[in-house]
């Protein structure tokens, strides 16, 4: 598909968004919302919202850019449903000081939850 060698798929448009906002289920935690609702494809699809609170453009593109790369590195590949990274103020300070790697294990943690049913997991804040 268009976003990479993985063939994952994308959420783009505004409605395809709140689908997932209104019916989804949530988890949060200090710099990063997660939603995640089912769907009858067979592969994952994201979609990241970073809003200008969080910085100026070249922040928030390096962000989304971060959030995708980092999603498409979970594996195994959480499959059936589309998710929405919502970040927050701070996520680039902590991703410039801890590394993208604490993004990859919580978006792990919480594909692996939803994939057996349970939800995302609440995130301690």
């Amino acid at each position: 598909m268009a976003n990479g060698s993985q063939g994952r798929g994308r959420l783009t448009r505004s409605a395809e968004l709140d689908a997932v906002y209104r019916r989804g289920t949530s988890a949060a935690s200090r710099h990063l919302v997660v939603y995640a609702f089912p769907s009858e494809r067979d592969d994952a699809r994201v979609g990241v919202a970073v809003s200008r609170k969080v910085g100026n453009a070249v922040v928030r593109n390096r962000l989304k850019r971060q959030l995708r790369e980092a999603f498409d590195a979970l594996e195994p590949a959480p499959v059936g449903c589309d998710v929405v990274l919502v970040a927050r103020p701070g996520l680039d300070e902590a991703v410039e000081g801890q590394g993208p790697v604490w993004a990859r294990a919580a978006g792990h943690g919480q594909a692996d939850r939803f994939e057996r049913g349970a939800g995302p997991a609440r995130v301690d804040r």
